[in-house]
């Protein structure tokens, strides 16, 4: 298995190619930057199922710091006073340093299902859904930043589990544990994939949600509409 250190390396490395990635494309060097940090610092989410020691302490350190942070533009959009966020996002960092840690604590394993796909893409979309920004470009570039990170870490895992001996590749019992798709216990998987699933409801419908508290994005909402987004800017691409 890969050491906190290994992990933290490669997201880093990774959050640096993004974050020039992105400045290529025409991203705000603000933006990059802020898209290359959450990619470094992601790779360390999947060790929130560990049982203790540094992995643990500073994946809910980050989590705890950054979420309420991503926060704030949100709880802007909505309406609500510069008092009123204050008081929001200290219980949201409280409530992620202790309560989510805990929670983590107690009933997850290492190795689990938080070591998994479908966990990277929760890990993503709930990013997007704390997030909030008129550009869609960049709010779709912090949330897959965030996939990128969390799915570095379980890949060099899968990577760790293989060794060459004696001429030959072995692998090691945890081969198979991080990268994968479903666990042994059949309620972590329910669990998992019904949170997803809520997830990616909400995510769909966030133009619906937002429009309750007076604000309208103007987001495509279908697979059609992104397509005709996605071809309109490709082609604008082209013609540069």
């Amino acid at each position: 298995m890969a050491d906190f250190r290994t992990h933290m390396t490669v997201s880093t490395v990774a959050g640096i190619l993004y974050g020039l990635g992105g400045y290529q494309s025409g991203l705000s060097i603000e933006s990059c930057v802020i898209g290359g940090a959450l990619c470094s610092v992601s790779g360390m989410l999947p060790d929130l199922d560990s049982d203790s020691g540094i992995p643990l302490r500073e994946a809910i350190g980050f989590a705890s710091a950054v979420i309420p942070m991503l926060l704030v533009e949100r709880l802007r959009r909505i309406g609500m006073s510069h008092e009123m966020m204050l008081v929001t996002t200290i219980c949201v960092y409280f409530f992620l340093r202790f309560g989510i840690a805990e929670l983590f604590r107690r009933y997850t394993v290492h190795r689990g299902m938080w070591h998994s796909v479908p966990a990277a893409l929760s890990a993503a979309l709930f990013a997007f859904l704390v997030s909030s920004c008129d550009n869609m470009s960049l709010r779709l570039f912090k949330t897959l930043a965030i996939f990128i990170g969390f799915m570095s870490h379980i890949l060099l895992d899968e990577i760790w589990s293989v060794e060459f001996r004696r001429g030959r590749y072995t692998f090691k019992h945890s081969f198979g544990t991080a990268l994968k798709f479903w666990g042994q216990s059949r309620i972590a998987n329910l669990f998992s994939y019904s949170f997803l699933t809520i997830l990616c409801v909400l995510a769909y419908y966030d133009e619906g949600l937002m429009s309750r508290f007076g604000y309208v994005p103007h987001t495509p909402q279908t697979a059609l509409d992104w397509f005709h987004n996605f071809r309109t800017h490709a082609q604008s691409l082209l013609t540069r």
